[in-house]
């Protein structure tokens, strides 16, 4: 039987478990207060703030560089606590390497090919920071840049509203773009994202959220073995660039089925043309719901040793799940341990990769009078 998180505690405390196990029983039935500390500074002696804040059973630490979810933990099935985030303990690693750990992106979530794109007529040529493609918004994308926090409680919800202004022109894209994204850990111990961005002029826009999951813990060794389903019966093939081709394929009788959910690693190795490009999976779903007006329930996994379990609900049209294949074990994490190849994953709700030079794709054009507004909801138990 899978328990929720509110089952998870109060069997806890029905069970004397004491309160550091659950982070305090203030924390563990109701909130903490967002608070800030320094976690470092740069070169330009710009201070960086970690964020901590508690919810429902909830713990998260959040840095104002690139919105870095820099830790997450939740319970197992016997109330003990793991951070289930890859990340770095210091600046420096943020600053210097480009995994993305946690970190929200943008101005465009995936690949743009070549970093190019045409709109109302007129090219634009954007950073090009992945062979001849843009990833990530460039070089410098949201990742690498320092948010301003505004912490906030609400009813029984605590969080942060986060806000960045990205320049005309800044790596390539047209038009003064204002973001505003919104971390909120609800009494349920879900932790929510709600993104909103207004332009000047006609830009394209894709923001999503990096964190690579292992909900056996953080350093703890392969995702493989978890199990996970997505809501997809289509995935968009990808070039050796790990571009769109432009085709919707069917996952059926193909390792991209996972519909009814399966372990990661069953068919990872299988030889499929498509895995062997990409070193494993590293494409974006077609959500069969498509876009809706409010978050639907899209994907689940499940670590089967912990009984951790991580659900997203989003009203976003694709999921990109990524294993995590280029992590090759020159990275250390908090707990000491290095990540290779397979040792967490990412679920990135997005709108498709390539967007801009696909028609036929959902449009990711923005211009000025609308407001760019979507949301992802995370739901953790046990």
């Amino acid at each position: 039987m899978e328990l929720n998180r509110r089952t998870v505690i109060a069997g806890a405390a029905a069970a004397g478990i004491a309160a550091t196990t659950l982070g305090g029983t203030a924390e563990a039935a109701g909130s903490r207060k967002p608070t800030k500390k320094l976690f470092g500074t740069l070169a330009d002696g710009t201070k960086v703030h970690i964020w901590s804040l508690a919810n429902g059973g909830t713990r998260m630490k959040v840095l104002s560089w690139g919105g870095v979810v820099q830790s997450l933990e939740i319970p197992d099935r016997r109330g003990h606590y793991a951070n289930v985030s890859a990340g770095f303990d210091n600046i420096e690693d943020y600053v210097a390497k480009t995994p993305y750990f946690g970190a929200l992106i943008g101005r465009y979530g995936n690949r743009i090919a070549k970093g190019q794109f045409t709109l109302d007529g007129k090219s634009y040529q954007l950073s090009v920071n992945d062979g001849d493609n843009s990833l990530h918004g460039g070089s410098q994308g949201f990742d690498k840049r320092v948010w301003d926090v505004e912490p906030f409680t609400k009813g029984s919800d605590v969080g942060l509203h986060l806000y960045y202004t990205s320049v005309d022109g800044e790596m390539g894209y047209p038009g003064t773009l204002k973001v505003k994204v919104t971390y909120t850990l609800t009494r349920h111990g879900e932790w929510r994202i709600d993104y909103a961005a207004t332009t000047d002029k006609a830009t394209v826009v894709n923001l999503t959220s990096h964190v690579y999951w292992n909900l056996g813990g953080e350093g703890t060794g392969t995702i493989e073995d978890h199990e996970l389903r997505i809501a997809a019966s289509r995935y968009t093939p990808t070039d050796s660039g790990l571009i769109p081709t432009g085709e919707l394929a069917k996952v059926a009788g193909t390792p991209f089925d996972f519909r009814k959910g399966k372990a990661i690693g069953r068919d990872i190795r299988t030889g499929h043309p498509q895995l062997v490009t990409a070193k494993g999976f590293d494409h974006n779903w077609v959500l069969d719901k498509g876009i809706t007006a409010r978050p639907e329930h899209v994907a689940s996994l499940r670590d089967p040793h912990s009984g951790r379990t991580l659900k997203i609900a989003t009203n976003e049209p694709g999921l990109q799940f990524y294993s995590g294949n280029f992590l090759d074990g020159t990275l250390v994490g908090p707990s000491g341990h290095t990540y290779r190849q397979g040792d967490a994953l990412c679920l990135e709700t997005q709108h498709f990769p390539d967007s801009p030079n696909h028609p036929s794709f959902p449009s990711t054009v923005l211009r000025p009078g609308q407001t760019y507004r979507t949301t992802t909801i995370h739901s953790f138990g046990a």
